[in-house]
């Protein structure tokens, strides 16, 4: 019997859990947009942070090795650290719909005939059978 009303009571759950949500206006879309890049900007800040931080420690080594009269190896070359600057969010432009953007608009007007005085036969040489 307890097992039945656990079951029973998970179900209930599972099926409110499943219900569909309802779509997400323009506005929410922008804040995740805008808080996706905020968390970009993080890790990249924090790599940043972890690489000065390794450059610090490298740098107290070979001081403390060279003191100590070790024979230290040069360091491997590696690309220096990237600030990425203080975070600025610029939100993309939206998508025009094709009749807004011009897709369909008239050609202009012709200025002159399409015509010319050469032959078709000089214009578009081909064998004729």
């Amino acid at each position: 019997m307890k097992t039945f009303l656990i079951s029973t009571l998970a179900l209930a759950v599972s099926s409110a859990v499943l219900a569909k949500l309802p779509a997400l206006s323009d506005e929410a879309k922008a804040k995740a947009a805008e808080a996706s890049a905020k968390i970009a900007w993080a890790g990249k800040l924090d790599s940043y942070k972890l690489c000065r931080s390794q450059d610090k420690v490298v740098a107290a080594y070979f001081k403390s090795a060279n003191s100590a009269g070790k024979d230290v190896k040069p360091a491997s070359a590696t690309p220096a650290c990237a600030d990425p600057g203080a975070f600025v969010y610029t939100p993309p432009e939206a998508v025009k719909p094709i009749e807004a953007a011009g897709a369909h608009s008239p050609a202009t007007t012709a200025a002159s005939p399409p015509s010319t005085k050469q032959p078709d036969a000089v214009v578009n040489p081909a064998m004729k059978s």
